[in-house]
């Protein structure tokens, strides 16, 4: 089973994105797609429910996360976090896989 985990306030904000987009126990996608200044970019997005391949992983009783099995070894013992200061405001990534992340904080390299 994979761990990935999202800090109190990641789990408060994306229930407010839920609400804010009326996504009722929509789940939060967690991946790698290719490209970015690193070679990979992390992939953010909410979705009503898995797909084929997922692991889904329940951080409480209305967040869950899908986790697709391509992408397991790459975002294993991640965790999730929210940040709000003035120079950025959004998801931010502590993935201990992770080699030479770039200064934008969105791309990556394994």
């Amino acid at each position: 089973m994979t761990t990935v985990s999202l800090t109190p306030a990641a789990v408060a904000n994306l229930r407010r994105l839920q609400d804010e987009f009326d996504m009722p126990g929509f789940g939060l996608r967690f991946g790698i797609t290719g490209g970015g200044c690193s070679g990979y970019k992390y992939v953010l997005e909410l979705e009503e429910g898995p797909i084929e391949g997922d692991e889904v992983i329940e951080i409480t009783d209305d967040v869950k996360v899908f986790l697709h099995e391509d992408h397991r070894e790459k975002l294993q013992n991640s965790t999730i976090d929210w940040i709000d200061t003035l120079m950025e405001t959004g998801f931010r990534i502590d993935n201990p896989q992770a080699k030479n992340p770039c200064g934008c904080g969105e791309s990556v390299d394994f």
